[in-house]
């Protein structure tokens, strides 16, 4: 029985502690999902005690309990009781406002921010219940009555010692700075934000007051200066303008600026605006910017201060063509301008399936591999495969139709073996390829580690790493690829960015462009050495003059007795010789800095189909000997034919770049060896490297072309007129300006930028009626605008985006 007895209560005592356990769980849940919902009841719980406070203060309607809180309130605060409510609903507020707003913030700091904003809410109540009791005369000790019309205990008890201590003035003036900072604190903001915010309210209100108080005569004086030099030196470097180096962007002055956009606010609502910013970043460890003396033109031939001789003696001095560029704060463009790709994850899943399909192919097929490796880019990926004892490569090369069958892909590229390693690659293309943009390039680690000028962005490997070429070790590269295969894109590239990373000081370019629609965008660029040459004669002239300006530059070297531009350019740098800074004061002589030079043919099958001959002669003179010069060529063509790319042409280029092809044979003629007709176009490229003969397989970068735009309005805007070299395209185009002096200014054309760039509005209707004007003047005043690179394309009827900033316009009238 006793043992019955026993058992019964140990069941007992486990159902009761299975209870306690079951309605503790029960209680932690119920805590843990109601924890979130704490200060929504602390915020519907101020709100309820708010709202009754109210109404028992104004009227009957919430009974004995409200009439409670009203009596208790009169006692404590006197006429200050409505503080209490209004502080509850207040509290209510920015509890749901914290909460809202502050999801992601720390608990503490949510925290922090309550205790600070109920002890702003004690100060203000106890400065204005404080105020109550003084303005009331004094009450007898004990009466209830009178602390219930003045100031309540709370105010009695913080107005009566003040009093005592400090007087009427004194404890009002310790009141009033108690409330301030009560305000302060439940705000959450300082004196200093406070009084700054006035300041600017007050210089707003203050440069209103100016603009509506100015005449409009004094306007047209104030700005008669800059409409004054706009006969062809508003926008041009005058001779002596200080400084060769960056120069920091000043403010614009407010005035005429607010009243712009005051007067813009009431344009037309069918002109829509669009507003472009440009950072200006300072790259760390960009090259140094040279300076040059500018060459004035007026005074050639005629001995100067600074000992510069006539013509003859130029000549004897192994002068070349080539001026030097004015002096000018030139500023690299910002990265910012380019655009990049989103960056993707790759899935290990698809990439471990297509291995075991080609270990199963193989295994299929009777050939022992196993696979060690897969790497995956942006374009293939390549699986590694290691070979058993005894098994033929050539076994492997055999099967890259059942290869490319049992992958479900276009076609394979087998690499047997791959280079310094006992492996082969099997390319296989991807089924999503991701965009690999000039701007990832430009921004990516490897970029930072480059140092020469003529380092320009190509794309990225098999790997994924950024891939960077030196034109200067090339020393000239051969383009090929079919139509459409990216051969237009990659010059694009190569050019944007030389103009990224370079300044005119460093690299100035000769543009061949048959097609006409390529390369006009680079049009005034200050790299430039002559208009975008469209013409296969003039490409010809052009080709001439580059030979002319090698064989200037061989004399110049042999006359300093330097082996190549490298060593030339050190001892220019060093001061080992006569500079225009400081000639030779016996014979007079003094020599520039030579600027490496990179000629873009887009098209060669146009020139040897006009002049053939004369084309091929040039070329093949430049590629022979124009490397030790800085004069470098990068040619494409779509028909990698033998009549097109001759032996001469391949013989002394022997760098190459091969896209996408239809055939074995135009592979063979490009690269001179198969593997160009194994490409999946748009941007897919093999790069063989003068150096090596393994050809690379590269993503090629793309960059958009209002990229390419912004980039070039960039410069533009540095120097509106182009230092052009006279002579480049032949008689017919001296200097390649077709376009005279008069065609190019304006006497408007200031006044029509200062308005532009201060309104931010790019409206042919608003220089009509800002300038009384009328369309057909406006809309050439307009196209100047473009062309200087203050103002973006046509866009319909669209108002044109503005691309100078007031900080540029700024320092633009400061050069000028």
């Amino acid at each position: 029985m006793a043992s019955r007895r026993q058992s019964k209560s140990a069941r007992a005592r486990k159902r009761a502690k299975a209870r306690v356990r079951t309605r503790a769980a029960w209680r932690g849940e119920l805590a843990e999902q109601l924890a979130d919902h704490r200060i929504d009841a602390l915020a519907i719980g101020l709100a309820v005690f708010g709202l009754l406070g109210l109404l028992a203060m104004f009227s009957d309607l919430v009974g004995p309990v409200g009439r409670g809180i009203d009596t208790a309130a009169a006692v404590l605060l006197g006429r200050g009781k409505v503080l209490v409510p209004i502080a509850s609903l207040a509290a209510a507020a920015s509890t749901v406002v914290q909460r809202r707003g502050g999801d992601d913030d720390d608990e503490t700091v949510s925290t922090r921010r309550g205790l600070r904003f109920g002890l702003g809410l004690v100060l203000v109540c106890a400065s204005v219940v404080g105020a109550f009791h003084l303005g009331r005369a004094k009450t007898a000790a004990g009466a209830l009555e009178p602390l219930k019309r003045s100031g309540g205990v709370l105010g009695a008890a913080i107005g009566a010692p003040l009093r005592a201590g400090l007087g009427d003035a004194g404890a009002v003036i310790v009141l009033v700075a108690v409330g301030t900072l009560g305000m302060l604190l439940v705000v959450g903001t300082g004196v200093r934000q406070v009084a700054q915010s006035l300041a600017t309210g007050g210089r707003f209100v203050g440069r209103h007051a100016r603009t509506m108080l100015t005449l409009p005569s004094e306007r047209a004086d104030a700005d008669a200066p800059m409409a004054a030099a706009a006969s062809g030196k508003a926008f041009g470097t005058t001779p002596g303008a200080p400084g060769g180096r960056a120069v920091l962007f000043d403010e614009l002055d407010d005035a005429p600026i607010v009243d712009l956009i005051t007067e813009a606010e009431y344009e037309e609502e069918d002109e829509e605006i669009e507003e472009e910013e440009y950072e200006e970043e300072e790259a760390d460890g960009e090259y140094a910017e040279e300076e040059y003396e500018e060459y004035d033109e007026d005074e050639e031939g005629e001995e100067g201060p600074e000992g510069e001789v006539d013509d003859e003696e130029e000549e004897d001095a192994g002068e070349t063509q080539l001026r030097p560029v004015p002096k000018v704060a030139w500023k690299l463009p910002a990265t910012s301008l380019l655009k990049k790709s989103l960056a993707r994850e790759v899935d290990s899943r698809l990439v471990k399936q297509g291995g075991d399909v080609l270990e199963s192919t193989m295994r299929e097929f009777g050939v022992d591999a196993r696979l060690i490796d897969a790497t995956v880019g942006p374009t293939v990926t390549r699986y590694e495969l290691e070979l058993a004892a005894g098994v033929k490569v050539s076994k492997v090369t055999s099967l890259s139709k059942e290869i490319a069958y049992a992958m479900a892909s276009h076609d394979v590229r087998i690499l047997a073996p791959i280079p310094g390693r006992s492996a082969i690659g099997v390319e296989v293309p991807n089924k999503m390829r991701p965009l690999v943009t000039l701007g990832d390039i430009l921004s990516s680690p490897e970029a930072k580690k480059t140092k020469h000028p003529l380092e320009v962005s190509m794309g990225r490997d098999i790997a994924g790493r950024a891939v960077f070429a030196n034109l200067a070790t090339f020393p000239h590269v051969l383009i090929a690829g079919q139509t459409g295969a990216g051969k237009s894109s990659c010059i694009n590239s190569i050019v944007t960015s030389i103009l990224m990373r370079t300044t005119p000081d460093e690299v100035r370019l000769i543009l061949v462009d048959p097609k006409r629609v390529e390369l006009g965008q680079y049009n005034n660029v200050p790299h430039l050495l002559t208009e975008v040459v469209t013409s296969p004669k003039k490409a010809a002239n052009a080709l001439d003059w580059a030979v002319r300006e090698m064989e200037m530059r061989y004399d110049l070297l042999a006359d300093i007795g330097v082996r190549d531009i490298t060593g030339y350019n050190a001892m220019h740098d060093r001061g080992d010789i006569p500079t225009p800074d400081d000639p030779d004061p016996d014979t007079g002589k003094a020599y520039e800095r030579l600027p490496f030079i990179v000629v873009v043919v887009d098209e060669l099958a146009d020139l040897m189909m006009v002049a053939a001959r004369d084309v091929e002669t040039s070329i093949c003179r430049l590629a022979q000997m124009a490397r030790a010069v800085g004069i470098h060529l990068v040619i494409a063509t779509q028909r990698p034919s033998v009549d097109i790319i001759t032996g001469v042409i391949k013989a002394n280029i022997p760098s190459r770049l091969a896209f996408s092809v239809s055939t074995l044979a135009d592979s063979r003629v490009i690269l001179d060896q198969p593997g160009a007709e194994k490409l999946i176009g748009k941007g897919d490229m093999l790069l063989l490297n003068a150096s090596s003969s393994r050809a690379d397989r590269i993503q090629g970068a793309w960059v958009d072309e209002d990229c390419v735009r912004k980039v070039v309005a960039h410069w533009k805007r540095q120097v509106v007129q182009p230092q052009y070299v006279e002579g480049v395209q032949g008689a017919d185009a001296p200097g390649g300006r077709s376009r005279s002096d008069s065609d190019e200014t304006d006497e408007l054309l200031v006044e029509a930028m200062e308005l532009v760039v201060a309104s931010g509005l790019g409206s042919t209707s608003m220089l009509q009626r800002k300038l009384r004007v009328g369309f057909a003047r406006a809309g050439r005043l307009m196209d100047l605008l473009e062309r200087r690179g203050v103002v973006g394309p046509s866009e319909g009827s669209k108002a044109r985006s503005v691309l100078m900033s007031v900080e540029e316009l700024e320092e633009l009238k400061e050069r000028s």
